[in-house]
């Protein structure tokens, strides 16, 4: 029977994520297992960008690999414009923050 390390201190199945996902949004990295093997971490925002800034420092990544590039961007753009003039009065009121 093989073992899977688990890289973090806290872990949880898919189902109970699922439950209450933002709740393992946390400043240290979870696991996420399936079938008691990790096949993800979840992490904050904020100890996503730490990581990125400290790969992006050591020279161990090229720059901007974990950021999308300008022509990416450009069509998440035109993709945006086009669902916002597409929307109807009622799709936009259901907006929300």
């Amino acid at each position: 029977m093989a073992s899977h390390a688990i890289l973090a201190e806290k872990a949880v199945s898919v189902s109970e994520a699922r439950k209450n996902l933002s709740q393992y949004f946390i400043d240290e990295p979870v696991a996420v297992l399936s079938n008691n093997k990790p096949t993800g971490y979840m992490l904050s925002a904020a100890l996503y960008e730490k990581m990125l800034r400290i790969i992006e420092a050591s020279g161990a990544a090229e720059p901007g690999l974990f950021r999308p590039g300008a022509a990416r961007l450009q069509e998440i753009s035109r993709i945006s414009e086009k669902l916002l003039l597409e929307a109807d009065t009622a799709k936009l009121s259901e907006f929300s923050e």
